[in-house]
């Protein structure tokens, strides 16, 4: 049975990410058209389009696949911040959601800027999150000896 999977996004002047929460993505499928089209398909999970807000480069477009989720890296045409994802000003799908762990606002880009804009999606994808304050094996049994 398919699934609709949750759509995170956050902005950058010059790209937009959106991760796709997805175990074991397999058969993942990403196109991004000019006009600002993306679509998405993987086996396992709902496909889905996106309308976004503004031009898109798909050259410059990079996609990293993880255990748990796919990660899009979007290059915008012309450097600026967005109002919105999307083109629609109606209320996004519920699915879609702000990323609040990669959003960075106006200002802060500016302050946080490196100088390097190239970008690099290895690292990107934060699979550790969800282990945080687990117990492994080992440590289990340190626990049970005390």
């Amino acid at each position: 049975m398919s699934r609709q999977p949750e759509v995170l996004w956050a902005q950058r002047s010059d790209k937009i990410y959106l991760t796709v929460s997805l175990l074991d993505g397999k058969d993942v499928s990403v196109n991004s058209e000019p006009h600002g089209l993306f679509t998405f398909s993987a086996k396992g999970a709902v496909g889905f389009s996106l309308e976004l807000y503004g031009r898109i480069a798909p050259e410059g477009c990079k996609v990293s696949i993880g255990i748990r989720s796919v990660l899009c890296s979007i290059k915008k045409e012309e450097k600026g911040w967005w109002k919105r994802l999307l083109k629609s000003e109606e209320k996004p799908a519920p699915y879609i959601k702000v990323d609040w762990n990669r959003w960075c606002d106006e200002e802060d880009e500016v302050e946080n800027s490196f100088g390097d804009s190239e970008d690099d999606l290895s690292g990107e994808i934060d699979e550790s999150s969800d282990e945080e304050g687990m117990l492994y094996l080992p440590d289990l049994e340190k626990a049970g000896r005390r």
